[in-house]
C-alpha cells in the first residue's frame, strides 16, 4: 500500500489494489455526486475512487455497481460509512496538487487515464444529443479542504470545481465524442468536495474567492495533468488528429472534393495530396487551422459585423492564400464542408495538382 500526505492533520491518501482513498483521523464533512452514499452534507473518515477491473464485465459492474464498490471497500477494511465513486480510469495515474493559503489550503486529487493511454474517450459537451452504448474513461476529482467552509459554501466549490475541469478540458482542446465541439466533461464523472472543519467559518467558495482560487488552480492542474497522462490527448498532437478529434477526417474532405470535377482527381489522389500537405506544408496546415477555428464561431454564430457577408468572405479568405480559379457554382456548392475550410481545401487542392502536374511535363 502506497501512502501520500495530504493537507491537514490526520488526512491522507493511500492507494491499495484498484482503491484510491482519502482517510482522515478525524471525521469529513462531504458533499458529492459519488454513486455511493454522496449527495447532500455526510459524515466521513473515507472517500474511495475504485477502478473498475478489466476482469469486470459491464453487466457485472451495472448490474450491481454497489455490490462491486462494497466489495473493493474491504481491501482497506471499510464495510459502511464511506463515499465512494467508480472509474474506468488506473488510479495509480491519479494526479495531486496542493496548495497553501496561509491558514487555508486544498488538496486536488484527479483521476482519468487508463493503462492503455486513454481517457475522454467519452468526452462530451453538455446540452447535445448523446447516445452511449459503451463506457470508457471517467473523470473523478476529490477536492479535500483543511478549513471549515458552511455548506453552501462546499457545495459552492463543487461548482467552482467542475468549471476548473472544464478550463483544463479547454485549454487541451478536448473535444466531444459525439460531436467534435469543446467538451465539458465526460458521461460519468463525479467531484466530492470535503472539509476538515477546522477554523472559523468560510461562507464563499466561488472563483474569486480565496477558497475558491485554491480549489480552481488546484483542480484545474489535477485535472490537466491526469489527462496527459493519456498519450493521446498531448498538447502535441498532430492537426491530423485534431482533425479527426472535431469530425473533420481526410477521409471526408477526399469525398467532399472529389465532386470537383475540375480538379480531375480522385478521392484516393486527393486524400495522399492532403496528407502530404498537412505533415509537411508548416504554412498550409496553419491556414487551415485558422480557417476551422473561424468555422466553429461562424458556427456558434460569433460573427463579427465587419465581416460582412461570410460567403464571399470565405472565397476571399482562400484567394488570399491560394489561387482559385475554374471552379463553378454548381460543384462548389455540392461540396459539404465548413466555408472556410472548403475555400482553403479546394485552393490547396488545385494548387497542389497543379504542381504536380506541371512536374510531370518537365
Amino acid at each position: 500500500m502506497k501512502q501520500f500526505d495530504l493537507v491537514g492533520d490526520g488526512v491522507k491518501l493511500v492507494l491499495k489494489e484498484n482503491v484510491l482513498a482519502v482517510l482522515s483521523d478525524a471525521p469529513l464533512n462531504t458533499v458529492s455526486s459519488a454513486f455511493h452514499n454522496g449527495g447532500g452534507l455526510k459524515k466521513t473518515n473515507a472517500i474511495l475512487n475504485v477502478e473498475v477491473l478489466k476482469s469486470c464485465s459491464d453487466s457485472c459492474l451495472h448490474d450491481d455497481p454497489d455490490a462491486f464498490i462494497m466489495d473493493s471497500a474491504k481491501k482497506l477494511g471499510f464495510t459502511e460509512s464511506f463515499v465512494g465513486m467508480v472509474t474506468a480510469a488506473a488510479i495509480e495515474n491519479f494526479s495531486l496538487v496542493s496548495k497553501r493559503n496561509s491558514d487555508l489550503a486544498v488538496s486536488v486529487i484527479a483521476t482519468a487515464a487508463d493503462n492503455e493511454g486513454n481517457t475522454c474517450n467519452f468526452a462530451e459537451s453538455a446540452g447535445e444529443a448523446i447516445e452511449i452504448k459503451h463506457i470508457e474513461g471517467t473523470i473523478n476529482i476529490i477536492v479535500v479542504i483543511d478549513g471549515n467552509p458552511t455548506e453552501s459554501c462546499l457545495v459552492s466549490t463543487l461548482i467552482t470545481a467542475t468549471e476548473a475541469k472544464m478550463a483544463a478540458l479547454r485549454e487541451l482542446d478536448i473535444r466531444s465524442r459525439y460531436s467534435g465541439d469543446e467538451a465539458t466533461g465526460t458521461v460519468t464523472d463525479a467531484v466530492v468536495a470535503a472539509k476538515t472543519n477546522r477554523g472559523a467559518p468560510i461562507i464563499y467558495g466561488g472563483p474569486a474567492s480565496e477558497l475558491g482560487q485554491l480549489v480552481g488552480y488546484c483542480t484545474r492542474k489535477a485535472v490537466k495533468e491526469a489527462i496527459m497522462k493519456a498519450n493521446e490527448c498531448m498538447p502535441c498532437r498532430s492537426i491530423l488528429n485534431r482533425l479527426k478529434e472535431r469530425h473533420l477526417s481526410i477521409e471526408k474532405f477526399a469525398f467532399e472534393l472529389s465532386k470537383v470535377k475540375s480538379l480531375n482527381a480522385d478521392e484516393k489522389t486527393i486524400a495522399s495530396n492532403l496528407v502530404k500537405i498537412l505533415r509537411s506544408d508548416l504554412l498550409s496546415a496553419s491556414v487551415v487551422m485558422a480557417a476551422v477555428k473561424i468555422d466553429e464561431d461562424i458556427e456558434k454564430g460569433l460573427i463579427p459585423p465587419e465581416f460582412g457577408q461570410i460567403r464571399v468572405l470565405s472565397k476571399n479568405f482562400g484567394e488570399f492564400f491560394f489561387k482559385q480559379t475554374g471552379v463553378n457554382t454548381a460543384e462548389y456548392d455540392s461540396v459539404d464542408l465548413p466555408l472556410f475550410l472548403k475555400n482553403v481545401l479546394l485552393g490547396l487542392m488545385k494548387n497542389a495538382l497543379s504542381k504536380a502536374k506541371t512536374e510531370s511535363l518537365k
